[in-house]
């Protein structure tokens, strides 16, 4: 899109005023009382010690804002109705209690076809929001979960319509189609008795999500080398006679450390609870000599998703001959599978390429062979042959496209599995790896 006309006149925060500290560099305010959250100064040293170069938020908030607008536009669209967490994210680069929202949802986004936006928050808390100028309106009345409003529901969700079909008469004339990506059904029961003609909102934000500006990919190499140095400083402190909790908490410590926002799930598991998958981390004692699994499906700064998985060998001895075999065909898949990574490919091709999966692993195969990643998991989700018939579906590579390539191997009743995954963009001409978290040398060898 074009630069859009619809500025604020007025500028609730002005981020390009140049606060007695300076700017950050990542072209925000250096005010150490801002609302506004970030990285701190350990990402930043290591950043630059690494060479990476940090986004231009105010940048990235304005492609984000234009590229969503502009998927509104060609559906011919009135507006997008956000209830996803991420979602408003991606839309405001805000955030309010983000875990509580996600079954909580509190906060509603509102993107018109003719830019203006506007954010229901906890109490219409305009502050939260007043670093970004693309957020024209900020109310209240957007939740109308029964914790929040109990036998009252369908009324509040009567009221917050209304200011739905207010805007849209405002800002779109007499288109009635909107775009919703989560409702209650109070909510959706109210929309459609107001003639409002609903249409699937994860369809638009999703594909509008899926490929990456060049802002967006310079806070995703910076997310995932803060993520590395978090993996690094949880495989320093791990020894037998840990627990699975003690060396989870340090992914976590070190995360937020260094501005990081949350992690996903709590895939960690050692020795025998490696096999089946999917086990989360507990109290078990690491043993001599075991090996350790982990999926970070982590959110780390700027709320990128950095999903990368090791499997390492935790002792004085050394892998047996079988671990090593397992490691060998993991690593093998993905590698092998990162290779079919560049424009035009399509998913099929993805589907039934590449690494094929040895008759023993196919039982407990992994979920995705490949899938997208951006605030979170994001569209696409790649699956083996066996499971296209159920759950495949089209789509092909494009540029800025962000890919996780995995692989679960794991025999039915064996001793332990192994876990691995690697982050990858695609690019005008193939792919490059965005991971550079070493694998476990001893199961390497």
């Amino acid at each position: 899109m074009a630069s859009s006309p619809y500025s604020i006149a007025e500028r609730k925060i002005d981020p390009s005023r140049r606060p007695a500290g300076g700017m950050r560099p990542d072209n925000t305010p250096d005010d150490n009382d801002r609302v506004e959250i970030g990285p701190t100064n350990l990402a930043y040293a290591e950043w630059e010690a690494a060479g990476l170069e940090c986004p231009d938020l105010q940048a990235m908030r304005k492609f984000r804002w234009e590229r969503l607008t502009q998927a509104i536009v060609d559906r011919d669209l009135a507006g997008l109705l956000m209830y996803d967490p991420l979602s408003i994210r991606y839309a405001t680069d805000t955030t309010h209690m983000q875990l509580w929202a996600a079954h909580n949802p509190f906060r509603a986004c509102l993107l018109l076809a003719d830019g203006h936006m506007v954010l229901w928050e906890y109490s219409g808390l305009d502050y939260m929001s007043g670093y970004n100028p693309l957020v024209k309106d900020v109310r209240m009345g957007g939740s109308f979960f029964y914790f929040a409003t109990g036998d009252r529901t369908e009324e509040k969700a009567a009221l917050f319509a209304g200011q739905i079909d207010e805007l849209m008469r405002a800002h779109a004339g007499g288109n009635r189609r909107l775009a919703v990506d989560k409702i209650q059904i109070a909510g959706l029961r109210a929309l459609d008795e107001l003639g409002i003609d609903v249409h699937d909102g994860e369809e638009v934000t999703e594909l509008t999500r899926a490929i990456k500006g060049p802002d967006e990919i310079k806070a995703m190499r910076c997310a995932m080398w803060a993520c590395e140095q978090s993996v690094a400083a949880m495989r320093e402190t791990i020894e037998p006679g840990l627990t699975e909790n003690d060396v989870w908490a340090e992914l976590h410590k070190e995360n937020i450390r260094r501005g990081g926002e949350w992690i996903e799930t709590r895939i960690l598991s050692s020795g025998q609870r490696t096999n089946p998958w999917f086990q989360e981390c507990g109290p078990r004692i690491i043993q001599n000599n075991e090996i350790v699994a982990f999926d970070t499906d982590l959110i780390g700064c700027y709320g990128m998703c950095s999903d990368i998985s090791r499997t390492w060998f935790i002792g004085d001895g050394r892998p047996s001959d079988e671990q090593r075999r397992v490691h060998s065909i993991a690593h093998e898949h993905i590698m092998t599978n990162m290779e079919l990574l560049k424009p035009g490919v399509s998913f099929r091709e993805l589907t039934e390429g590449g690494h094929q999966l040895p008759e023993e692993f196919v039982a407990q195969r992994y979920g995705s062979k490949f899938h997208g990643a951006g605030l979170c998991d994001e569209w696409p989700s790649i699956k083996y042959p066996i499971d296209f018939h159920e759950r495949g579906y089209g789509g092909v590579l494009r540029p800025g496209m962000i890919m996780c390539v995995e692989a679960y191997m794991g025999t039915v009743g064996g001793a332990d599995g192994v876990k691995l995954e690697d982050q990858v963009l695609v690019t005008e001409t193939g792919y490059e790896n965005l991971t550079y978290c070493p694998f476990d040398d001893l199961l390497m060898s």
